[in-house]
């Protein structure tokens, strides 16, 4: 759990976070593992923070991210996914919850063969991101616009 949410966190800040370098400073293991995972693969680009390896690939017409550790250990996977894409019992209790917001942002973390959904859903005055590891819905952050 701590992993996932050390990766929701990543994930958030990547824009911010992570400086661009080339292949030739990510380690050898993280490509190898990469590569073996991810065969057929494309566009794939590396950055670098200061614990972790990201990936940015696009697999069968999806965008996706990968995280590695600097050992090159696979940490998680996160891709965009649409509202349809997500658990029946999800899709109904989101739309239960949506009320007057509207979904800004929405994407699948998957580790260890669990998945967990962040959603995030806005309205005129506040931003609410809600998690779910397959059950029900919770408010993991929610922001007032000024």
């Amino acid at each position: 759990m701590k992993k996932i949410i050390t990766i929701l966190a990543l994930v958030l800040t990547v824009g911010t976070s992570f400086a661009f370098t080339g292949p030739e400073s990510v380690s050898s293991q993280a490509l190898n593992t990469f590569n073996s995972e991810y065969i057929g693969a494309t566009d794939a680009t590396w950055a670098i923070s200061k614990d972790f390896y990201q990936v940015a690939f696009t697999l069968d017409g999806q965008r996706m991210f990968a995280f590695y550790n600097k050992s090159g250990d696979f940490i998680a996977v996160t891709q965009n996914i649409s509202s349809a894409q997500l658990p029946t019992g999800l899709k109904k209790s989101l739309k239960k919850l949506m009320g007057n917001r509207w979904i800004t942002d929405l994407f699948e973390v998957r580790h260890d063969d669990e998945s967990s959904w962040y959603v995030t859903l806005e309205s005129v005055d506040q931003k609410i991101v809600l998690k779910s590891n397959g059950g029900k819905w919770r408010v993991y952050q929610t922001i007032e616009k000024i």
